[in-house]
């Protein structure tokens, strides 16, 4: 069952995490990969994993993201993420990278870009649980081919939860979001 928030944003990161605790009980996934920016919904959803069996991946924004050589995760989030039992990754966002910057300095869009707006159709939190698939896959946090439950967020804490079957990037169209669990409305 699919659920359907009103609207986006942290407002709903307690129903998302319940969501993926729901879906959980069913026992066919192993992996939770969740996108934190500063660290507060990583913990959060560690807190919540605490007695399931499950994996958990935390993703965050890539280092010089909003301010050159700033990570935007908080230091004290972060140890506690990496005392408890989450993988913190920090790496170059799957659907942007170097093409943002091209598209930045000479204008134009590039592929990358075309497909990250596209998903954007479905809400922020969409996109960002396809990029931290692939971004997960690709550092070997998670094995690409077995699914896996995205949660991703519009700004701050989370909104969408689904379950994904995480491909490479250079593998990107092997990727399938195979079941939504949760999304906010657009605005």
């Amino acid at each position: 069952m699919t659920i359907q928030f009103d609207t986006p944003g942290a407002v709903n990161t307690d129903d998302v995490v319940q969501c993926v605790l729901d879906r959980l009980n069913a026992g066919d996934i192993r992996h939770v990969v969740v996108a934190t920016t500063t660290g507060e919904t990583g913990v959060r959803f560690m807190q919540a994993l605490e007695d399931s069996d499950a994996e958990l991946v935390c993703v965050t924004h890539h280092m010089g993201f909003r301010e050159p050589n700033q990570i935007e995760l908080e230091p004290a989030l972060a140890s506690q993420l990496r005392e408890g039992r989450a993988c913190v990754l920090t790496m170059t966002h799957a659907l942007s990278g170097v093409a943002r910057s091209i598209s930045k300095t000479f204008g134009g869009t590039s592929s990358t870009e075309v497909i990250a707006h596209t998903l954007r159709l479905f809400g922020q939190g969409m996109k960002v649980a396809v990029e931290i698939a692939i971004m997960a896959a690709d550092a070997g946090a998670v094995p690409s081919g077995c699914d896996v439950i995205c949660v991703g967020g519009s700004g701050r804490g989370a909104d969408t939860a689904a379950v994904i079957r995480p491909a490479h990037m250079n593998t990107f169209f092997d990727l399938r979001i195979r079941e939504l669990l949760c999304w906010p409305k657009s605005p």
